[in-house]
């Protein structure tokens, strides 16, 4: 369904110098970033691999329910895709979610003090441990160790036109958006211009450049919650 739609939208409202922008971004046919995700994302597994039980223990004896939280997330051109974290909220989470205040402004959601989030969940955030299984999209080629944040169905239903951009690459694990104040950004069209501004700026080693500051954010603890 969602797919149609963003067809739909997309060459609707596209112009065609859009739509050979969309085909031609030189980071989806780079094969250097390919490698670097393929070696990237077998050292995020075996790190998996080894973290795996004590965490799914940690999350089973803190809130009952499954050891992953599973969603459909929009990736390049538009493609769904499923993505898995370790869950880090109460199972209940989406039906509580009107319960919780929206602290962002735009098309995505953000709550500091959000009361669905479970204590260990808090910890699996704060270090970015909960990202971890998403290694396996990357390794798929699903997602890129480097790209733009991966959009959910709730958001691209209200995209407006430039918005679509943002899927002009893959989606990332890292990105601008984590290394410029990550959950400190609580404006959506803020997200989006970090978004675009990686797309006009990528170069091949851009995305090591990227991907030593989210080391040193995620080590620090810039910026998360």
């Amino acid at each position: 369904m969602y797919q149609i739609l963003f067809t739909t939208i997309v060459q609707g409202a596209a112009s065609e110098t859009w739509d050979n922008q969309i085909q031609h971004h030189p980071s989806v046919k780079s094969k250097f970033k390919r490698c670097l995700d393929v070696v990237g994302s077998i050292v995020g597994l075996v790190i998996l691999s080894l973290v795996f039980i004590p965490i799914a223990i940690a999350i089973k004896f803190d809130s009952p329910g499954p050891v992953f939280f599973v969603q459909e997330r929009y990736g390049l051109h538009g493609k769904t895709f499923k993505i898995r974290k370790f869950r880090s909220m109460v199972v209940e989470a989406p039906q509580l979610k009107n319960l919780v205040e929206n602290e962002a402004n735009g098309l995505f959601f953000k709550n500091k003090n959000d009361f669905r989030v479970t204590k260990f969940g808090r910890f699996l955030r704060s270090t970015s441990l909960d990202e971890l299984p998403q290694f396996w999209n990357v390794l798929m080629g699903d997602m890129s160790l480097v790209g733009t944040r991966p959009p959910t169905a709730d958001e691209v239903m209200n995209y407006s036109q430039h918005h679509w951009q943002r899927l002009n690459v893959k989606p990332g694990l890292t990105g601008e958006w984590q290394v410029n104040g990550r959950s400190h950004v609580k404006d959506f069209e803020a997200v989006v211009d970090l978004d675009l501004h990686y797309q006009k700026k990528w170069y091949p080693m851009y995305d090591v450049l990227i991907i030593v500051k989210t080391i040193y954010v995620i080590l620090a603890k810039v910026g998360a919650f």
